[in-house]
């Protein structure tokens, strides 16, 4: 059992949550890997430059699209490194547990909410 501690209260991930979670990562990774391939494929060949030039906002929204794959697949591998380190559930800013109901939404989680936010705006006012 994943055991996390907040103050007094502590915080349980249950072997079945870990295993449901452990298993959303995972369709996530299957997911984010066969959007990459397909990506991929579908990048324009020497033959298909004339397209490119007629349609460059489609080859920049594919361009867009594969670095978010991207970056979502670093993330979901990360969760199941930090699953199987039993690190997994742990802000990366703050160490105490990520909210379960949060870790649900979005299992790839490294933050909290609380610091999740703090990030945002701190990235936000360095703009």
């Amino acid at each position: 059992m994943n055991h996390q501690t907040i103050g007094d209260r502590a915080m349980f991930l249950t072997p079945e949550e870990l295993g449901a979670l452990r298993a959303d990562l995972h369709e996530q990774l299957l997911f984010r890997r066969e959007q990459l391939r397909q990506l991929a494929s579908a990048a324009p060949s020497r033959a298909d430059d004339a397209l490119q030039r007629r349609a460059p906002s489609q080859v920049e929204v594919r361009v867009k699209l594969a670095a978010s794959a991207r970056m979502v697949l670093a993330d979901v591998e990360a969760a199941l490194r930090r699953m199987d380190e039993g690190r997994y559930g742990a802000c990366h800013r703050c160490r105490r547990p990520i909210d379960r109901d949060r870790l649900t939404v979005v299992p790839q989680a490294r933050y909290c909410a609380g610091c999740q936010h703090a990030c945002r705006r701190a990235s936000e006012a360095g703009r």
